[in-house]
């Protein structure tokens, strides 16, 4: 019996062929969820309602500020108190609340006051967004989020109404709120300048302990991680049951505003009172991880003060909280790794507790990466801008840490620098490595092992 062997035509062979579908991954939500709200920002900052009289608004401005509320970073290349209308302040203040708490919270929220039931992949993506380490509890914590910021921030408008009130009259409403929310999301922004005086944070109230007090306040609340607060709100003054990650934050966030500060009293600021030299120290320390707000002149500072901030702003606040940087937890764990290998110990060890050798390499990835975009980002802005390197350094330390502290040249860089910060914060807030999580696929997960060869090192 003769048999026939057919061959399928050319267009038959390629649509039997599987399509490579894309899948959104929670990573990839949160990286569209950030980037979407980003646009849309630029597109109502670019309307005429958001600019005052007389001023012109490209879209260059609007997308790097934009950038900039959303990654609740605070660098800005238009003062926002003389450029921006009530309107323009109102839509920045809106995208730094939602860029604030994130995205995926913000709609998490929104989903339950509408009543619709949260799926499950809504509370995995939760889950990574605010690096929760279980996916239980989600919706409640959501809530939890929710109430702890209103009432945090409505707290710290009312302790800042006896700052503005008197001297702005009905607009220290305004000043007030804006300044609350703008502190607790960590995000640096100010709407105190003038047309004569633009980009002058909080500098004229650098003797004020009342207002200095409750932003630090407002800084550091939100910067400790909403998982801090669950486990202070759940355990109370038990230190004993805190969890191992809170114990490192609450410790090393107490070390890095206490040593740094001390630094800058004893080495800095020494034009002004010993009271307002101290006030002047803390704050700095307190606002360099991550806030951006400052009450002192940073291009009067000392370079080896200088220098301090710029390690503060790479190391910010703690994972999932309103905070950028690569973290405190990422800085203790490498120095917990670094003491064990000095001490010849098998494993880090922090609070009686071993460190997972797969945390201290994600750890050292996450330090890797933000030094390379730390210093190649400042060695391409000084290129293309021909500005010395250690002052780009600081931009770039600021933007990749979502701080938002200048030495006044954020406003004056040109197109590719501006792309350059604003890569920088976007990056510093959705985090190193929900980036690269939702560029590349998962890898070769295959039980077998290359062979093993040593290698020197040191």
């Amino acid at each position: 019996m003769q048999r026939y062997a057919y061959a399928l035509p050319a267009e038959q062979e390629l649509t039997a062929r599987p399509r490579k579908i894309i899948r959104l991954t929670s990573f990839r939500l949160i990286l569209l969820g950030f980037a979407g709200l980003i646009l849309a920002g630029a597109l109502l900052l670019m309307l005429p309602v958001s600019v005052r009289s007389g001023n012109m608004v490209t879209f260059s401005d609007a997308l790097f500020t934009s950038v900039s509320a959303v990654c609740v970073t605070g660098l800005v290349v238009r003062d926002t108190a003389s450029f921006w209308t009530p309107f323009g302040q109102a839509v920045l203040l809106l995208l730094i609340q939602i860029g604030g708490l994130g995205v995926v919270t913000f709609a998490v929220a929104i989903a339950q006051m509408s009543g619709r039931k949260v799926s499950l992949r809504q509370r995995t993506t939760m889950q990574e967004a605010v690096s929760a380490p279980q996916l239980g509890g989600m919706v409640p914590l959501t809530g939890m989020i929710l109430r702890g910021t209103l009432l945090i921030e409505g707290v710290g408008a009312l302790l800042l109404l006896p700052v503005f009130l008197p001297a702005y009259g009905l607009r220290g409403i305004w000043a007030a709120v804006f300044h609350a929310v703008s502190a607790f999301c960590n995000a640096g922004f100010d709407i105190l300048g003038t047309p004569e005086s633009p980009f002058v944070s909080l500098t004229g109230y650098a003797a004020d302990p009342l207002l200095c007090g409750t932003v630090m306040l407002l800084i550091i609340t939100g910067g400790l991680g909403f998982l801090t607060w669950e486990d202070l709100r759940r355990n109370g003054l038990h230190i004993h049951r805190y969890h191992m990650q809170t114990k490192v934050i609450l410790a090393a966030a107490a070390l890095l505003i206490l040593l740094p500060a001390l630094f800058f009293f004893l080495t800095d600021l020494r034009d002004a009172p010993a009271g307002t030299r101290l006030l002047e120290a803390l704050f700095q320390s307190v606002t360099a991880r991550t806030a951006g707000f400052n009450t002192v002149d940073l291009t009067s500072m000392r370079s080896g003060s200088l220098a301090v901030l710029i390690v503060l702003m790479l190391i910010g606040g703690a994972p999932g909280s309103t905070a950028g940087g690569m973290k405190i937890t990422t800085f203790v764990i490498l120095l917990a790794n670094m003491a064990a290998v000095l001490f010849h110990r098998e494993d880090a060890q922090l609070f009686g507790r071993r460190v997972d050798r797969k945390t201290i390499r994600t750890a050292s990835a996450l330090f890797g990466i933000y030094l390379l975009l730390f210093a190649g980002g400042a060695l391409l802005i000084s290129t293309a801008e021909q500005l010395p390197l250690d002052e780009c350094l600081f931009e770039t330390a600021s933007a990749i840490g979502t701080v938002g502290l200048s030495l006044s040249l954020t406003p004056t860089l040109g197109g590719l620098s501006r792309a350059v910060l604003m890569f920088l914060m976007f990056f510093g807030r959705v985090g190193g490595l929900t980036m690269f999580y939702a560029a590349i696929s998962a890898g070769d997960h295959r039980s077998s092992h290359l062979p093993v060869e040593t290698i020197s090192v040191g």
